[in-house]
């Protein structure tokens, strides 16, 4: 009897550790390429000005909108965003595969992110640990195809791409498109999703119902006996969380413009990580100190390693 608990013991704890794999692709970026469809400059005009209200009311502290959903095949995440930044920053900071990889590795569990120029076009390849305090070698790895879509003063469309993913995970796709709001603001559409199989989805649930089961979203679904916000939790909780921390990540990288070059790097991973604290509930996972360690590791590995 014992031996039996134990062997249902040890399958249920590795069903969690491939939930958490499973979220910690999520949070690498993704998508589902026949869900997520390029709009155009006319489109996103409009579309700000259905958010407008929404926007200038939200209660993320910023001119944030969060869409999340599940589709029948996987997760997708949608942030809709004014910055404070000019379309040729937005440009400059994604046209090249390896501005998205300085974006990227801003993250805390993206511990390495590889650009190159390839036949069918540039790649990134971004390699993803479980946790922030393990090795390289324990990184899973996901390959972008990087593509520039449309690139004027009146609107950029870049997506990245990749065809399969760990453990059951695919089709991941990721887009941005934009427009100016004037010479110094862009409105800004970021979307995300992915597919995965019902042993992949089973596999996330598993997690996010115990050693996840703290972890919540941004949509508030209720009133806790308190009186204060229940955030949605479970998958689409997931979704919103990864899709914050990536717009996050592009906005702290935007940040970095507005000082001198040498002084870049460390203006970005600054301005991420207090971005990411504004939202303690739902995104704080290490202290300052421990985040630029880690990231000041990385930057010497990969400095030793030429890459």
């Amino acid at each position: 009897m014992v031996s039996g608990m134990n062997k249902l013991l040890v399958a249920f704890l590795r069903w969690c550790r491939i939930g958490l794999w499973l979220s910690l692709a999520a949070m690498a970026l993704g998508s589902q390429a026949g869900t997520l469809e390029a709009g155009s400059a006319p489109a996103m005009r409009e579309l700000h000005r259905k958010l407008s209200d929404r926007l200038a009311d939200s209660p993320l502290k910023r001119p944030v909108v969060l869409d999340s959903m599940e589709t029948d095949g996987g997760l997708q995440g949608d942030v809709y965003a004014v910055v404070n930044h000019s379309i040729d920053d937005v440009r400059r900071a994604l046209e090249r595969s390896s501005q998205w990889c300085e974006m990227l590795i801003l993250h805390i569990n993206n511990r390495r992110c590889r650009a190159e120029h390839g036949s069918n076009g540039e790649k990134l390849t971004l390699s993803v640990v479980p946790r922030y305090d393990k090795p390289i070698d324990q990184a899973f790895e996901l390959t972008f195809v990087h593509r520039v879509a449309h690139a004027t003063r009146e609107y950029l469309l870049v997506d990245l791409s990749a065809e399969s993913g760990p453990m059951g995970t695919s089709h991941y796709r990721v887009l941005l498109e934009a427009v100016p709001l004037g010479e110094r603001q862009t409105f800004l559409h970021f979307a995300y999703a992915y597919d995965h199989n019902m042993v992949a989805r089973l596999a996330t649930m598993a997690y996010l119902a115990t050693f996840g089961s703290d972890k919540v979203g941004f949509t508030v679904v209720g009133k806790t006996p308190d009186g204060g916000p229940e955030y949605i939790r479970g998958l689409r909780g997931l979704v919103e969380r990864n899709a914050m921390r990536y717009f996050l990540t592009l906005e702290a990288y935007l940040d970095g413009f507005a000082v001198p070059p040498p002084e870049r790097a460390d203006k970005r991973l600054n301005s991420w990580f207090q971005a990411v604290e504004m939202y303690p509930t739902q995104l704080h996972e290490i202290d300052l100190a421990t985040y630029l360690a880690v990231k000041r590791e990385d930057r010497q590995r990969d400095a030793g390693t030429g890459r």
